[in-house]
């Protein structure tokens, strides 16, 4: 079985588009590591800690979706892509549509679970 073949739920990008989401994840984590970095150095309030949610759902969604080699806005738009970068393709048939959009609204619950509970962790530390 080839690494770039489209499975409607399962696997919906190529190895290009997957490095792509390898980098959101790591962009993602270094803004989360620098927001975490201010915060603590500014010796803000402990609310403000909160802030490292949003880079650590980007890295998240990107390291889940590198995983998974599925896009999750893909699998909303009901298209896929192992060509070269943007070069999408529609998925015509309603199953594999609905099957995609449920697999992405699952990368985005678990995207959303993980970031929250790293984030509270972070707000947890004792520092």
């Amino acid at each position: 079985m080839s690494e770039d073949l489209y499975i409607a739920g399962s696997c919906n990008i190529g190895t290009r588009e997957i490095m792509r989401r390898r980098i959101v994840a790591l962009s993602g984590l270094l803004f989360a590591v620098i927001t975490a970095s201010i915060v603590l150095a500014q010796d803000s309030t402990k609310s403000t800690r909160w802030a490292v949610f949003l880079p650590l759902l980007v890295a998240s969604i990107g390291w889940i979706q590198s995983r998974r080699k599925f896009c999750l806005a893909y699998g909303l738009a009901g298209t896929f892509n192992f060509g070269r970068m943007g070069d999408i393709k529609r998925v015509n048939d309603p199953i594999s549509r609905n099957a995609d959009r449920k697999t992405a609204l699952t990368i985005l619950l678990q995207s959303i679970a993980l970031a929250f509970v790293v984030t509270l962790v972070f707000y947890f530390l004792p520092l």
